[in-house]
């Protein structure tokens, strides 16, 4: 009965409202899904008749070839390897290096904690530069070299100040109930900073590994093996392939209707969409960690 009443209270205002909100956010899921759906549709058309435009909604010539000719690439295969073993070595040990640092920062007995706060602040303004940075990792042995993926990217000054300022704002009580009962550090960070800090360390996990997955620009420049490149560049290098009229007139020859729209289409979603299936197994840590991380309480 009393929902019914409330129902009836509902005026004309509020029922506009409510249509205009439902028809403002199926607008923006339209304008957000669409480009990507207009993306995948292309993708598997036949190449040659996708050059006629007019694809919307469904692929007229269902054809994979685009797919198959990147696929069947042994250096894309290896090169998928490296960039998942990058993402799934680098990942956790960013985020374990970063929490640990940010635990540290924290802690209102550090010696000089303002000024070696404003020391990793002054990072994100101000660098070196490329040639120094790269001279300091040729200099390490990191050229050519599989970790040159994973050291240089183990400290994230932006993701450390979020897990910081999630870090202080827990209550100074459990941290002192915990040293009163004789835990060291170690212990406090392990089985109490950790645990409470779920959100944000999921929320900078996502950061991380969509970082490693996508990147390529550091293959480029820190190694010169094909043994070392990862998926994002092999792309990267079969688009600029397909771009030539040599390479297009080859493969038109060899019976394989691919055009340099096509074959990007596929690579779109080639590295597209394995990071796209990670959000929702995190989605609900993502909002909460950035809110909680990004103001301190």
């Amino acid at each position: 009965m009393k929902t019914a009443k409330l129902r009836k209270k509902r005026c004309a205002s509020d029922w506009f409202l409510d249509i205009f909100k439902v028809i403002f956010l199926i607008l923006v899921t339209v304008i957000c899904v669409y480009p990507f759906w207009n993306i995948f549709i292309v993708s598997i058309n036949d190449a040659t008749d996708a050059l006629r435009g007019g694809l919307y909604f469904l692929p007229r010539k269902l054809s994979f070839a685009s797919y198959a000719d990147i696929l069947t690439r042994e250096t894309f295969l290896h090169g998928i390897w490296i960039t998942v073993l990058r993402t799934v070595i680098g990942t956790p040990l960013a985020v374990l290096v970063t929490t640990m640092l940010a635990y540290v920062l924290s802690r209102e007995d550090l010696l000089w904690k303002k000024p070696l706060n404003l020391l990793f602040i002054f990072t994100m303004y101000f660098g070196g530069g490329m040639v120094p940075y790269y001279m300091v990792l040729k200099n390490l042995g990191m050229l050519n070299n599989f970790i040159v993926f994973i050291f240089p990217n183990l400290v994230s000054v932006y993701n450390m100040i979020l897990v910081k300022n999630y870090i202080e704002g827990m209550p100074k009580e459990i941290f002192e109930s915990s040293k009163i009962d004789g835990a060291n550090d170690l212990t406090v960070f392990f089985r109490m900073v950790l645990p409470l800090s779920k959100p944000i360390i999921m929320t900078i996990a996502l950061f991380v590994a969509v970082m490693h997955w996508n990147s390529w620009f550091d293959a480029y420049l820190y190694t010169n093996s094909q043994s070392l490149k990862t998926m994002q560049s092999i792309l990267v290098e079969i688009l600029n392939q397909y771009q030539t009229s040599s390479a297009n007139q080859a493969a038109n020859q060899a019976g394989q209707q691919l055009t340099p729209d096509s074959i990007r289409m596929a690579a779109t979603m080639i590295a597209t969409i394995p990071i796209i299936m990670v959000y929702p197994f995190i989605q609900k840590y993502f909002v909460k960690g950035i809110m909680l991380g990004s103001v301190k309480s």
